[in-house]
């Protein structure tokens, strides 16, 4: 798909179960960086899903948002994934040039609800209430930025070692206005932030920071978002993906 908003192309990947879907339609899961997880996201899914009674996890439709790459990561997701108004450092690129464009993660949130969505529920029978949303990395800062601006998009947030540290103070304004405005809202939401144990000590503090923000959304009064932090034994930044995986499924499922 070519987005309009931003005049952006993206490689869309989709996964539909073999059973039936209930009356209600199929629940959802949105993946980010599908180019590195779409495949482990998809098998924990017909597998576990086989037996809703035994794993606790129903048969879903997979979207995966990636790009027109063979490689796992590609560079337009600095873009995507970061917040507008942040000034970050980033990595320099392999030819040696200086950092990528940042700021786009209003312009890709745009096309997740304004394009992609209205698309998949044309083509499948899908079950608006039970939507889930999955980040890691960049993508678990870009699932923060979503659950805190636009609450009402997904019931379920999957926030694997999100990078709150490329979030600066946009980040922290945009956390304050959520927890001044959360009181008020009616949905019941849920949110899993998930870090490996070994990405303890980073320079980044990303592993400290992921702690201290689900202890602070835990303690917001007369809230209806449910945060749920599980660190993950022996695993890193990396390895921690296929285990948070299958962890994000199962809270997936949970979601009404």
């Amino acid at each position: 798909m070519r987005s309009r908003i931003a005049n952006r192309e993206y490689h869309i990947f989709i996964a539909i179960p073999s059973e039936e879907p209930p009356a209600s339609g199929y629940p959802v899961i949105y993946v980010l960086d599908a180019n590195s997880v779409f495949g482990t996201m998809v098998e924990a899914v017909r597998v576990q899903g086989r037996r809703p009674d035994k794993t606790g996890v129903v048969p879903a439709i997979i979207v995966g948002i990636g790009y027109p790459t063979e490689a796992p990561f590609h560079p337009s997701r600095y873009y995507d994934l970061t917040l507008p108004g942040t000034e970050v450092e980033l990595p320099v690129r392999p030819n040696g040039e200086a950092s990528m464009e940042s700021g786009g993660a209003e312009n890709f949130l745009s096309f997740i609800e304004d394009e992609l969505k209205p698309e998949m529920e044309r083509d499948f029978h899908i079950d608006r209430s039970r939507q889930t949303i999955f980040g890691h990395s960049l993508g678990g800062l870009f699932v923060l930025h979503t659950l805190f601006t636009r609450p009402d998009s997904f019931q379920a947030y999957v926030a694997g070692s999100p990078s709150i540290h490329w979030g600066g103070r946009a980040l922290m304004e945009e956390e304050k206005d959520f927890v001044a405005s959360t009181a008020q809202e009616q949905q019941n939401t849920r949110l899993l932030i998930g870090v490996g144990e070994l990405e303890a000590g980073h320079s980044s503090g990303m592993q400290e920071k992921a702690k201290e923000l689900a202890e602070r959304l835990t303690n917001v009064k007369d809230s209806n978002l449910h945060v749920e932090f599980r660190e993950f034994a022996d695993e890193g930044h990396i390895s921690v993906l296929p285990i948070l995986v299958s962890r994000a499924v199962r809270f997936a499922s949970i979601c009404h």
